[in-house]
């Protein structure tokens, strides 16, 4: 099956820096900006590819998954700073990586925190911190997770299929009861490159890690190769890709290729926390009716096992290949072992 995704003409993205005292004069931030990426701000600066806007009034964190002192420190903050970036796909990503790097200077020298509201975290900008790579990499803070148990504490054991090795993880399942199904982690981010967000749904509280390790490696994939595709098809709107994958993750999240199927899937607003949390992470201008906003990830077609029975296998796969590496596996808490 295939699955088409729309192409917005143009992306929105922002990020938000909180202050306790006036800004300084922001006609000077492209000085700010470290060498990598200077000349492309100074040139940017005051167009929709990037906006500096200053509010005198204090941001309201919303969702944001912040730190009792990062809360603190916006609650303090009396102003805030916005910096926007508006551009076309095929811009990715040194649009947002532009608009970060002047977010980042801000910040140093506001001594504010740095808040990517689509992600729901702050960004890293202490002077021992550095600053905006050159290369872009997915790993960068460019995403984060919504992690969603429904009645964690009443979720029966799950436990590892017939022939798994002895002690390399907990049991997960009392005797006589249904598997758990009551994970669900989400991607938050991929929006900004003008893909759908990520989800895995029912799987065992247990698999939080690997749930996350997973989605990650299958984000970068496709991260991968959409930013190739928009960049040779800058005038397209629309782009096809299949519904299943063959994923090669890098250490530590896997050691093994394995496949996944991709479905589209609505997010729906009266499940907190798992695909209905996307509607808050909407940049735009997006893509018309009928744009795909979610995949849902599963194990590819032909698989006979239950979704906890897959990714106990690309577990196992991973600590196979870590284990052949030589690197250091530490045993899984018996919590969020994955």
């Amino acid at each position: 099956m295939k699955i088409v995704l729309a192409l917005p003409q143009a992306l929105t993205s922002l990020f938000v820096v909180t202050t306790e005292r006036e800004p300084f004069d922001v006609s000077s931030v492209p000085w700010r900006v470290g060498a990598p990426h200077r000349k492309a701000a100074i040139r940017a600066l005051g167009s929709p590819p990037l906006l500096v806007t200053h509010h005198p009034s204090r941001w309201k964190s919303g969702t944001a998954d912040l730190t009792a002192d990062e809360r603190r420190l916006v609650r303090r903050s009396r102003q805030h700073i916005v910096v926007s970036t508006t551009a076309p796909p095929h811009d990715l990503p040194d649009s947002v990586q532009v608009a970060r790097a002047t977010a980042r200077a801000i910040a140093r020298e506001c001594h504010g925190p740095l808040i990517d509201p689509l992600t729901g975290v702050t960004v890293p900008t202490c002077e021992r911190s550095e600053g905006e790579p050159v290369d872009f990499d997915l790993d960068d803070d460019w995403l984060g997770w919504d992690v969603h148990t429904r009645d964690a504490a009443a979720c029966p054991r799950w436990s590892p299929p017939a022939g798994s090795p002895a002690g390399t993880a907990p049991c997960w399942e009392a005797a006589g009861a249904g598997p758990c199904e009551s994970l669900t982690v989400t991607s938050r981010g991929l929006q900004r490159f003008a893909l759908p967000e990520i989800t895995i749904e029912g799987a065992a509280c247990a698999h939080s890690l690997c749930a996350t390790g997973l989605l990650r490696a299958v984000a970068r994939r496709l991260v991968t190769d959409h930013l190739a595709f928009v960049a040779a098809h800058p005038d397209a709107r629309r782009r096809t890709i299949d519904d299943h994958l063959r994923i090669e993750p890098s250490l530590p999240y896997g050691g093994a290729p394995f496949g996944v199927r991709l479905t589209p899937c609505e997010p729906s607003p009266s499940k907190p926390g798992g695909a209905g949390g996307i509607g808050r992470l909407k940049v735009g201008p997006t893509g018309g009716a009928g744009q795909v906003t979610c995949l849902r990830v599963g194990p590819p077609s032909g698989f006979t096992g239950s979704l906890n029975d897959w990714l106990w296998g690309i577990q196992e796969a991973s600590r196979a290949a870590l284990t052949s590496s030589g690197a250091h596996i530490p045993e899984p808490s018996p919590v969020l072992a994955a």
